[in-house]
């Protein structure tokens, strides 16, 4: 089926173990130009995500080292994740519902073997407006305390 996941989704995952550290996962975020990756344990299995803002917000601001491990500052509750077979206008939907901007695919057995962007659903036309959907929702401005 054309709007399955695994048809949209970019099967080149970068990730990170929960012992790597934080220079090595912000490095490869800023090698890649992304801001999110999966956690995934030796086995392959997804254990966490880590972003762009993880880092800088629960470690770098709370004096954190660069050389603590992943584990200690990446997500590991409530994880939203797609299957291969999942439709895309789902995804979408999935994504705006819990607010995230990227979602881990992974296989029954809890291997990563995707990542979907809302960037990667906005380049299909079919999914355009799901994406654009999703964005507004998650990409709610603040009002800076005075």
């Amino acid at each position: 089926m054309a709007n399955q996941l695994r048809n949209v989704m970019t099967p080149q995952v970068i990730a990170v173990t929960p012992e790597q550290t934080l220079q090595q996962a912000a490095a490869l975020m800023s090698q890649y130009n992304i801001g999110c990756l999966p956690v995934i344990q030796q086995n392959g299995q997804l254990c966490g995500m880590i972003t762009d803002r993880d880092i800088a917000l629960r470690c770098v601001a709370a004096g954190v080292n660069s050389i603590a491990p992943v584990g200690q500052c990446m997500s590991t509750t409530n994880l939203v994740c797609g299957t291969p077979d999942m439709d895309a206008h789902e995804a979408a939907r999935l994504m705006s519902d819990f607010q995230i901007r990227r979602l881990p695919v992974v296989e029954q057995n809890g291997q990563v073997v995707g990542m979907v962007a809302l960037g990667d659903l906005a380049t299909e036309q079919i999914y355009a407006n799901e994406a654009g959907q999703a964005l507004s929702s998650i990409s709610v401005p603040s009002i800076p305390q005075v």
